[in-house]
């Protein structure tokens, strides 16, 4: 037996052959190929990166940033304004698209072709086109005449049924279109709708003329999804005085009645937003003050920068902010011609002026946007319709604005108080707050004593 494995120990001398030394040649080239292999790798490389940097010092940095491969916006503020809207997409405080379906389609859901041009402002392909992520939908219904509703507000008006009706009509045109659309009740609401890129949708009720001098009235449209009240439009109710529009008229109840204080503290407890434009200032100043939560102003611009009374003055301005005795909130600024500049003058860098401004008083983290679109009957030049939110952004970028502030303008500050607000509910509410439950004192309809004694 030992002869026959000696020849695979010593050598080949018998003729078999050597698999051992076969086998040690076959592992000695494949590893020349890897190494073959490896230098091509890295030679292609190195080559491909002096390629990119021939173009890179060809081209120049001002393009290479243009694409976003450093980073940065584009250096084109009309580039980047819609790159910046891509991430931080815009919030508008209030858009009167029902007012359009009532006067225009009587409310016929079915026939609103919101996929094509519509008459104004608003429709699903310029919503597209203006990078927008969530709107409140105004349900808004005009103030009755004083002769219709009396001097003590106790005629009834159908203000409450129309406002149903438009709530009605805001959820239907959700419902048709849940491509686009995305019904909306709270801040965790829009950032889901916004990370779907659908566009949240929630509601506000334009005056407190619609609740029918009834707090119940507000907790019922709190839970059919409304989310903010305006206390006023251009006319006083029973809670609280209104500015009138471009010339103030006097006041009722020298701001907010009795009533009123109590409307604002039911909806701290619900966690109802309190919006405070179309109200007079010192209505605005007591709420201001009262308040528990944040306040809004969902479509209003400044005074001093156009001297109208629908404008918000600096002496109210200056109680916003998080230093002591101020209040948070936001002040969305309104595109309405006649708020913005004399006539003939309104322009996207006069609204950009308001935006400003109203940085400069109270900090730019309290500082959105409102367009009034769809309520308006013309708009500032470049500011025509819901596609043309860009060119306020980059309006904005020329000034020195930089992009964390304009995410904050676009959307972030609203979304800051609306979570802020919600946070005051929530823990009135776990502190056993209670209901309001006080009547308008005069009703006719109802005891003028509590508790059984008129019986």
């Amino acid at each position: 037996m030992s002869g026959e494995t000696e020849p695979l120990i010593h050598g080949n001398s018998s003729g078999q052959r050597n698999y051992a030394h076969d086998d040690a040649e076959h592992e000695a080239a494949q590893q020349q190929l890897r190494a073959l292999r490896i230098r091509t790798i890295v030679w292609s490389l190195l080559g491909l990166l002096f390629i990119v940097g021939i173009v890179i010092v060809l081209v120049g940095p001002d393009h290479y940033a243009d694409y976003g491969w450093s980073g940065t916006l584009p250096k084109d503020p009309d580039v980047a304004a819609r790159r910046l809207l891509d991430m931080a997409p815009v919030i508008d405080g209030h858009i009167d698209l029902p007012v359009i379906a009532r006067y225009g389609w009587r409310n016929n859901v079915s026939a609103i072709p919101l996929h094509d041009k519509m008459p104004v402002q608003v429709d699903i392909p310029r919503l597209r086109e203006g990078k927008v992520g969530g709107f409140f939908w105004s349900v808004y219904v005009p103030c009755p005449s004083a002769s219709a509703e009396g001097k003590k507000f106790l005629n009834p008006t159908w203000r409450v049924r129309d406002t149903l009706e438009q709530i009605d009509v805001a959820k239907g045109l959700i419902k048709k279109y849940p491509e686009t659309f995305q019904y909306a009740v709270s801040s965790a609401d829009v950032k889901d709708s916004i990370l779907q890129r659908k566009i949240a949708s929630l509601l506000g009720v334009e005056g407190a003329h619609q609740l029918g001098n009834s707090i119940a009235v507000l907790r019922q449209y709190y839970d059919l999804g409304v989310r903010y009240v305006t206390l006023t439009h251009a006319c006083h109710n029973a809670f609280a005085d209104s500015c009138g529009s471009l010339v103030m008229i006097p006041p009722l109840h020298l701001g907010l009645s009795p009533l009123g204080f109590k409307l604002i503290e039911e909806m701290n407890r619900i966690g109802m937003l309190v919006d405070l434009s179309h109200t007079s200032d010192m209505t605005a100043a007591q709420v201001i003050m009262h308040s528990k939560a944040p306040v809004m102003w969902s479509h209003s611009s400044a005074r001093a920068v156009h001297n109208v009374a629908r404008n918000v003055p600096d002496e109210v301005l200056t109680m916003i902010g998080t230093g002591e005795g101020q209040k948070d909130g936001i002040i969305m600024v309104n595109f309405a011609p006649a708020f913005v500049a004399p006539e003939g003058e309104a322009d996207v860098k006069r609204v950009a002026d308001h935006v400003e401004h109203i940085a400069r008083v109270v900090g730019k983290k309290h500082v959105g946007i409102g367009s009034d679109f769809d309520g308006i009957p013309d708009t500032p030049k470049n500011l025509e319709d819901v596609s043309k939110y860009p060119n306020l952004v980059a309006e904005l970028l020329r000034r020195g604005w930089d992009k964390y502030e304009l995410a904050g303008l676009t959307g972030g500050n609203f979304l800051r108080v609306f979570a802020a607000v919600e946070a005051v509910a929530q823990k009135l509410q776990s502190n056993g707050a209670l209901p309001v439950y006080d009547v308008y004192e005069e009703r006719k309809d109802m005891p003028s004593k509590p508790g059984g004694e008129a019986l």
